[in-house]
């Protein structure tokens, strides 16, 4: 029998995950757009490590951090007298972490594609940074952002390892889709599990699909504007 707990938890835990890497992937991949100093390629790799990383890895060392025996675990208990090992906002945090290198290196190449020649001409004709950055920058940037947040939820929403290593497997509480699937495997319940893969590979199916049927409008509407 499917349980719609683990599919609300999954979709919380991709919305949640989308909107914190949103905001600081553009900030990073803006200030360090904007800055070079020695280590800059060092940084950009850690930021890039959880993508490479095994998930399990990943929830490892979040595990050694935010632990009842971790720094940040301490910390929490300490002075606010409270823990989000095996929570659900523990499964938020690991699908933050494994989406960020994602909408990070999307937000970089779209950036990174901007003609510097139009920031400046806004800056001589007296804009401030912040006016050029919410007016040139982000919307030349903003197919390669919609991009990277759809990449991003998509990525999040499938998260296991590091998921299972920080959250756990608690069901109405901290199950999510991926890891209803392996349990339900397990227990030889193959066919709720089939009925959780359709149910992801629907969504995730449904976001790819839209995005490229929403890059391939916004490339022919580019182009009809350049012919005009």
């Amino acid at each position: 029998m499917v349980e719609l707990q683990p599919i609300i938890l999954s979709l919380k835990v991709a919305s949640m995950s989308m909107v914190v890497v949103f905001i600081f992937g553009i900030f990073f991949a803006h200030v360090l757009r904007r800055s070079e100093f020695i280590g800059k390629a060092a940084v950009e790799a850690f930021f890039t490590l959880p993508l490479v990383m095994p998930p399990v890895v990943t929830g490892f060392i979040l595990l050694v951090l935010i632990g009842k025996q971790g720094p940040i675990g301490r910390l929490l208990e300490e002075f606010f007298h409270t823990q989000i090992i095996f929570t659900p906002y523990a499964a938020m945090l690991a699908g933050t972490v494994v989406a960020f290198p994602l909408m990070y290196q999307s937000t970089k190449a779209a950036f990174q594609s901007i003609d510097t020649k139009l920031e400046d001409a806004a800056r001589t004709l007296g804009a401030s940074e912040w006016r050029v950055f919410l007016t040139i920058t982000i919307p030349l940037a903003w197919p390669g952002l919609v991009a990277g947040l759809v990449m991003s939820f998509a990525r999040a929403l499938g998260e296991f390892g590091a998921t299972m290593m920080v959250a756990g497997n608690i069901p109405g509480k901290t199950q999510t889709i991926p890891l209803a699937i392996y349990f339900a495997s397990e227990n030889d319940d193959l066919s709720t599990a089939g009925m959780y893969v359709i149910i992801i590979s629907v969504i995730t199916f449904g976001l790819i699909l839209w995005l490229n049927t929403w890059s391939r409008k916004k490339l022919m509407a580019s182009t009809a504007r350049e012919e005009f």
